[in-house]
């Protein structure tokens, strides 16, 4: 007796295949902006790369211009060799001397009640505020400085203040253990942090502080905490070395000069997960990230800052958070991101 066996239409590779295409609505098309279907074809070529990334990188604000494109010297690549330009500028300064001051930068909803709705130029003042606090702490460029937070709007606020005096951040997953932190902390050699007393997740309190504490016993370089109230837990608190993210930016100046970074100046560093092996920091610098990010969010998210709100349901403790939440969405002066 034999099996009569399937047509070969019908087995599971087969179906898994799909050469249909579908083009998108015509009103959706006009709306779009990128309208060229041979935008991809052009970059292909070396002529038509040079001129879509200088194109992008126009886009930003430079301090001084950049002298060659880029170098490729496997397995290593420089972007806008010689450009100078400030990550934190071209995300907040040029925005709101544009006239762009009022347009929302975040909406933000936290735990049931928990809203804020923050503008550009509210994001540009806090983000000075904290850059002088952190350079009144002696937070200096070219230092490194850990970033253990929850999902608020003081993170974001964080990392542009660092970017803006040139200190590298290292945003450390709010969901990672003391250990996690201590050991990304010694790596990079943070002189500070930045936490919360306790963050919410999945209705539950973290206690972040006391995860910071523990961490910050275990290195020898941190001279200061800074914490944000959020959960209003008590915490243990070291005198001298914690400070209250509120109080330390109270009396601060809302104008905070910012440093010229070289293209090639580290913006952060990010840790692999250490799922498979020991962490490794990804070192990622400030210009090429910026124009590609940037550029990025525009033509790929296809969102229109002056009626789209867009939402990110990443943690800015990845790097999608990190491009997409933060540095891409607000280089593009997008309205409203959630």
């Amino acid at each position: 007796m034999t099996t009569a066996q399937p047509p070969e239409s019908a087995t599971i590779e087969n179906l898994l295949t799909e050469d249909r295409t579908f083009s998108p609505p015509a009103d959706f098309v006009a709306n779009a902006i990128v309208k060229d279907p041979g935008i991809l074809e052009r970059t292909a070529s070396e002529e038509g790369f040079r001129a879509f990334w200088t194109e992008q990188a126009e886009r930003l604000d430079w301090i001084e211009p950049w002298t060659e494109l880029y170098t490729w010297e496997l397995p290593y690549t420089k972007w806008f060799i010689g450009g100078k330009l400030n990550v934190s500028v071209n995300c907040l300064d040029r925005h709101v001397a544009a006239g762009l001051g009022d347009r929302v930068a975040y909406y933000w909803e936290g735990e049931p009640g928990d809203e804020r709705t923050i503008t550009y130029r509210e994001l540009l003042e806090e983000t000075c505020q904290m850059a002088n606090a952190l350079r009144q702490l002696g937070v200096k460029r070219g230092d490194r400085v850990a970033i253990y937070m929850p999902m608020i709007p003081e993170l974001p606020v964080a990392m542009l203040a660092c970017a803006r005096i040139g200190a590298a951040h290292s945003v450390v997953f709010g969901g990672f253990s003391a250990d996690a932190l201590a050991g990304r902390i010694e790596d990079a050699e943070c002189v500070a942090v930045i936490t919360a007393d306790g963050g919410y997740r999945k209705g539950a309190v973290v206690p972040l502080k006391q995860n910071a504490d523990e961490a910050i016993e275990r290195t020898s370089s941190v001279k200061h905490c800074v914490v944000v109230r959020r959960t209003g837990q008590e915490i243990a608190w070291t005198d001298g070395r914690d400070h209250w993210y509120h109080e330390l930016i109270a009396e601060q100046p809302m104008i905070a000069e910012p440093e010229a970074m070289d293209s090639e100046d580290l913006l952060y560093l990010l840790y692999t997960s250490g799922t498979t092996a020991k962490p490794k920091g990804i070192m990622h610098t400030t210009g090429g990230y910026l124009a590609g990010v940037s550029a990025t969010h525009r033509l790929i998210f296809d969102i229109h800052a002056e009626t789209d709100v867009y939402w990110c349901m990443a943690d800015i403790g990845w790097v999608t958070g990190h491009s997409y939440i933060v540095y891409g969405p607000i280089a593009n002066a997008t309205t409203g991101i959630k």
